[in-house]
């Protein structure tokens, strides 16, 4: 055989070997592909000599082999044929095919988040004391129906269907005399009926007494304070706290009220009347009742509000301890009303200062009343202004201890609740307080102490 064709069959049976090589490392590949791709087909890798095999559900085959030379490539060419005949004879026992993949567990669903413990419930907080009670009426003059009450009780069931609550206190009034005729002057006996029509409705007379006549004017010669000084009129005076001992039941006695101010003909500084006599005139009085055994009277010293300072010092015309039972304040929100154009003020801004000089430094021991307060439509809220009076009272005034409405029409001034709708509305709603007291005291006895 020539040399150079035995040289180029040897080259050729190279070539042959590397590219069957070649192409068999190529579809070894690309089937690794298409496996890797297959996630649902289970196969199995394993090495058997220099040979790697992969295992596919129930059949095997070889995809290569490590480190063969050409002429092992060659041989396994040539045994081809007999490898196929010696599987006929001896067939391979058919692996057990691998098993199916186990399906993925699902996942565990998250267990729901558990709900948070509910806090602890905090300790209610101890309740701080309840408000002092308070006695509460009113003033009702004839707007309502045509008589001023006690005369007319119906005036006070009218009054109490607007506040939805019943009064505890029934206020009236009466001068010394009536001098309308001022030649047949007289004078105004105790009131023993009306006394009885405000204690049988179970409430309790607030009575104020003047020493004047009526028609009222600021001078007034007959009733100076120095004529009741002088004993001209102590039978009268006499007369009538004999009366009030025979009727033998309690009450507030307001006598000479507002006696810091300018306007009544009692009044230190007109009427002829001076310094240190409205004191005087007090204790003359009470000592007469005193004397009669008109012991069930309880006497309240009733001076007007004082929040600009303007008027007579209140030192100077208390007349005591031993004297008063009660202290009180009569005081108005004339807000801008062109009867009496003031400013719009709120209950802390008129009562305040005059409340602590009394209950700090003049009379601390003594209960309050409020013997006449109202406000007007003019110049802002008059019901918001109600709501908050009856809502301070209660919460920042401890020492208030008895409340009367004004509800009169007096001297142009629209004090009576019935102005407007909602003026009614809010003090039907403040009066509802618990703090604000009924009319259960039918039956008191004896000097009038403070509510609860």
């Amino acid at each position: 055989m020539n040399p150079r064709s035995h040289a180029s069959r040897a080259l050729l049976a190279l070539v042959i070997a590397v590219l069957g090589a070649f192409l068999l490392s190529t579809s070894v590949a690309s089937a690794a592909k298409r496996a890797n791709h297959r996630t649902h087909v289970s196969k199995r890798h394993f090495k058997r000599g220099n040979c790697v095999w992969v295992a596919k559900r129930a059949k095997r085959r070889r995809i290569a082999c490590v480190g063969a030379s050409v002429s092992r490539s060659r041989k396994l060419s040539s045994s081809r044929g007999r490898g196929r005949e010696k599987d006929k004879k001896h067939p391979k026992p058919t692996p057990e095919p691998a098993p199916e993949p186990e399906p993925e567990p699902e996942p565990a669903p998250e267990p729901e988040p558990e709900p948070e413990p509910a806090p602890e419930p905090e300790p209610e907080p101890t309740p701080s004391p309840s408000a002092a009670s308070i006695y509460w009426g009113a003033w009702i003059g004839d707007q309502i129906t045509g008589h001023q009450a006690p005369w007319d009780m119906s005036a006070v069931t009218t009054f109490e269907q607007m506040a939805h609550k019943k009064l505890s206190l029934v206020h009236f009034s009466s001068p010394f005399a009536n001098c309308a005729d001022p030649n047949a002057c007289y004078n105004y006996n105790f009131p023993t009926g009306p006394m009885n029509l405000i204690r049988d409705h179970g409430s309790i007379p607030v009575f104020s007494w003047a020493s004047q006549s009526i028609p009222s004017q600021k001078i007034e010669p007959d009733y100076e304070l120095s004529d009741v000084l002088d004993g001209r009129y102590d039978s009268y005076i006499r007369s009538f706290a004999t009366a009030a001992k025979n009727w033998n039941h309690p009450f507030f006695m307001r006598f000479n009220w507002e006696m810091n101010g300018r306007w009544f003909p009692w009044m230190e500084g007109i009427n002829g009347n001076k310094s240190g006599e409205s004191v005087a005139v007090w204790r003359h009085v009470h000592d007469i009742f005193s004397s009669v055994g008109a012991n069930k009277v309880s006497w309240v010293w009733c001076p007007n509000i004082d929040p600009d300072h303007i008027f007579t010092d209140l030192n100077s015309l208390y007349p005591g301890d031993s004297y008063v039972d009660w202290t009180c304040l009569d005081g108005y929100n004339h807000g801008t009303n062109p009867a009496k154009p003031d400013r719009w003020r709120s209950f802390d801004n008129l009562y305040s200062s005059t409340y602590k000089e009394i209950v700090t430094s003049i009379a601390p021991s003594k209960p309050m009343m409020i013997g006449e307060i109202s406000s007007t439509e003019y110049g802002g809220s008059k019901a918001d202004w109600v709501s908050d009076t009856l809502a301070k009272i209660p919460s920042s005034y401890p020492k208030i201890r008895a409340l009367v409405w004004f509800e009169k029409y007096d001297s142009g001034m629209d004090w009576p609740l019935e102005t407007s709708s909602s003026s009614i509305e809010a003090f039907a709603a403040g009066i509802q307080n618990p703090a604000y007291v009924e009319n259960t005291f039918g039956s008191v006895d004896g000097k009038i102490q403070p509510a609860g």
